[in-house]
């Protein structure tokens, strides 16, 4: 039977692509998740930064803390959802996730999501929310397009809502998004 320490194990174990090479060259940690195993709400990223990888734990960095203060407007807690990022290893240099490392990852994604049973998926950036699309069998036409709305899908037996938002990330480089950012969490609220 699958357990969330499992997949913890096989996370740390993995040897599917190079990224636990370099985890282990620059003693890194590797980012599994973390939060409310019961959450109704979890949240999906792309892939861990330095910061993560240092701590374990995700969006602990710039991008959390503007994750943390995107959740705060909307009286989101971190401790009633549960956060994750496709890839589990953060890439050398904080380059985008590769199709094949995302191909790697995704099993323990999938593992992820069927535990935690959420009524919906935050897909924060393209790669998240193309790769969960995707895997709901649903085209994905581009965060800018699909941003802030809820589409219903079916992740095995169970309906999901996935609801594509941009990258907290994306407002480190553009401070003018984190408005922009802030309105689309308040009208994800009524999807939520």
């Amino acid at each position: 039977m699958d357990s969330f320490k499992k997949i913890k194990e096989d996370v740390l174990d993995c040897k599917r692509c190079s990224l636990r090479k370099e985890r282990e060259k620059k003693c890194y940690l590797p980012v599994a998740g973390e939060g409310n195993l019961k959450a109704k709400i979890l949240i999906v990223g792309e892939a861990p930064g330095l910061k993560e990888a240092e701590s374990g734990k995700p969006f602990q960095g710039r991008a959390g803390k503007i994750l943390d203060e995107l959740m705060e407007s909307v009286r989101m807690e971190r401790k009633n959802v549960y956060i994750t990022n496709i890839l589990k290893d953060r890439p050398p240099g904080n380059r985008n996730p590769e199709r094949r490392e995302i191909k790697s990852c995704a099993p323990f994604l999938d593992r992820q999501i069927r535990l935690i049973k959420p009524k919906a998926i935050l897909l924060l950036g393209n790669f998240s929310a193309r790769h969960v699309f995707e895997r709901c069998g649903l085209e994905f036409c581009g965060i800018s397009k699909a941003r802030a709305r809820a589409y219903e899908a079916r992740f095995g037996k169970a309906k999901v809502k996935l609801i594509p938002l941009y990258h907290p990330a994306a407002a480190t480089y553009n401070p003018n998004l984190k408005r922009l950012m802030k309105s689309d969490f308040k009208k994800i609220m009524k999807h939520l």
